[in-house]
């Protein structure tokens, strides 16, 4: 990455700009994407030295959509999220380490469904821009992978011809623009 130390500061990431979003096998022959609607967060950078940066993201688990309403009510409900009595998704991240050019480790607490555990997301540095607004923007793209069971997501449902209605692995996508404040 190019000098950074312009960028320090504190930016509140921009909802409308980005994308909380993950990937899960559905019926062990295709995709089901999701993402939250509703989420929030901040990003503080020390561009002299990168690792001394944090992330903080909250979602409401309720703002789930897999574009079916069905589907994403089976997702709220006490089988999955429970959105009624863990309300909010969060991530806060522990450290931030290089890995080569614009790119990142940024490892932290993940908590969904009550549990908390540590995930590594590999963040790329897409770039830093003025808006026509003015405001001074940056951008991330992130990707993970976790295990649904770690969190206690366990549902799932036999397929007649063998195998699982839900993959155990899910793929977390993040697409990141936040504006300074």
């Amino acid at each position: 990455m190019s000098d950074t130390s312009a960028l320090t500061g504190t930016y509140t990431i921009d909802p409308s700009h980005s994308r909380l979003g993950f990937v899960v096998r559905h019926a062990m022959v295709t995709k089901v994407r999701g993402s939250f609607a509703d989420f929030e967060g901040s990003v503080t950078v020390d561009g002299a030295n990168p690792a001394g940066s944090s992330v903080n993201v909250s979602a409401a688990m309720a703002s789930v959509s897999t574009g079916d309403e069905g589907r994403d009510g089976h997702l709220r409900s006490p089988e999955f999220f429970d959105v009624e009595a863990n309300p909010t998704m969060t991530f806060s991240s522990n450290t931030i380490e290089p890995a080569g050019g614009d790119d990142y480790e940024v490892t932290g607490d993940l908590t969904i469904a009550g549990v908390t555990r540590p995930v590594t997301i590999d963040l790329e540095f897409a770039g830093a821009a003025k808006d026509p607004f003015g405001n001074d923007r940056i951008g991330f793209e992130g990707r993970a992978e976790i295990n649904r069971k770690d969190w206690g997501l366990e549902w799932n449902a036999a397929l007649e011809t063998g195998g699982i209605l839900v993959g155990e692995k899910v793929k977390l996508e993040l697409d990141i623009s936040a504006v300074k404040a």
